[in-house]
């Protein structure tokens, strides 16, 4: 028997929409299984990773500082993704960006000033910026996929990262630990009333809905839709889709480059080694859980920092490997894939070459 995917002639907008909530709840069901098959707790495990962060005040915040820098990279992602240029290398802009961030930091570390903070955030985006012009230049001068070039980029900024805090930026006053200064009381985000939350938080739910208005109600935003949907298209309308893949590339480079300044100036408020965390990974799921849409990427990047707080809790309280998360997150992934084949083909299947058709699904 043979199976063969037959295009559908139109996709039910109800499953578009439907599938990743699917997919989530899919997810939680296989997640559940495969941690019950190696020995722990598989129902307890779901429920320490999605619903024990939600019912903590103090676990509110903790899920803002997580979502905060996934949103930021996901909207930004989410421009690329709808033209259809594939930047998979957010995480090494995240880190550039910060590298950028602390640069500036350590430059005026014994200066003080308003002014100091923003030029480290300009200094930020600036950073991912630079970094994703690469794969865009290669891209549009020698034709080179910007997804495998944007990728290995990001192996090569946290070989920078560690070139810098085990070198040249290693805290003199740090007792050899391989960190840079800690930044000064100008050189840090401030909190947000009584909470440990700081201003990046909101001003990433403000970006998102900034992105929202950009993409669907500018000239802009229709020309990334058209670009994705149809190059030829875009050309016979005064489209050019090199201008396009460098304004996505550094839209994303940018967005990244602030989450990364926002974290170093934030929680981290030093450069250190384990500065990056898989944001700009976890942030492409976001993206394509999101719909890329900017009001879903909110909800997606908040369930994702749910994941993330739940996975801490669940390995002091049911002794998960810190890996869990990363196996929930992947399975999410699969299955919204897999709906998304459903959504827009039928499956069906038909005897050998000769044989009788047996039907679709």
């Amino acid at each position: 028997m043979l199976l063969s995917l037959e295009p559908r002639k139109q996709s039910s907008r109800l499953m578009v929409y439907a599938a990743p909530v699917l997919a989530v709840a899919m997810a939680m069901v296989a997640g559940g299984m495969i941690f019950s098959l190696l020995g722990f707790e598989g129902a307890r495990a779901v429920r320490e990773v999605f619903l024990a962060p939600l019912v903590s005040f103090s676990q509110w915040q903790e899920i803002g500082l997580k979502a905060a820098p996934i949103i930021l990279i996901a909207v930004g992602l989410s421009v690329g993704f709808r033209a259809n240029v594939w930047n998979i290398g957010a995480e090494g802009q995240y880190v550039v960006g910060g590298l950028a961030a602390t640069g500036v930091a350590l430059a005026t570390w014994d200066m003080t000033g308003f002014w100091i903070l923003p030029l480290m955030c300009l200094a930020g985006m600036a950073g991912g910026m630079a970094y994703a012009a690469v794969p865009a230049a290669l891209n549009t001068k020698l034709n080179v996929n910007e997804i495998l070039s944007s990728l290995m980029l990001s192996y090569v900024s946290i070989q920078l990262l560690n070139y810098l805090v085990f070198g040249p930026w290693k805290d003199p006053d740090g007792f050899n630990f391989p960190q840079t200064r800690q930044f000064n009381d100008d050189q840090i985000l401030p909190y947000i009333g009584d909470t440990y939350m700081h201003l990046g938080v909101p001003i990433a739910f403000v970006a998102a809905m900034v992105f929202w208005i950009v993409l669907s109600r500018t000239i802009f935003g229709y020309e990334v839709k058209v670009v994705g949907a149809s190059p030829q298209a875009a050309r016979f309308g005064g489209f050019r889709r090199n201008r396009t893949i460098w304004i996505a590339l550094l839209t994303g480079g940018g967005m990244a480059g602030l989450a990364g300044a926002f974290e170093v100036a934030g929680p981290f408020q030093q450069m250190v080694p384990a500065f990056s965390v898989g944001y700009g990974f976890t942030a492409i799921i976001v993206a394509f859980l999101g719909r890329l849409h900017p009001i879903g990427i909110v909800v997606a990047g908040t369930f994702l920092a749910v994941s993330y707080v739940g996975g801490e809790i669940s390995q002091a309280t049911v002794g998960l490997p810190n890996a869990a998360v990363g196996v929930f997150q992947a399975l999410t992934l699969f299955f919204l894939l897999g709906a998304d084949v459903l959504i827009n083909y039928r499956v069906r299947f038909a005897s050998r070459p000769g044989g009788r058709n047996l039907g679709k699904a």
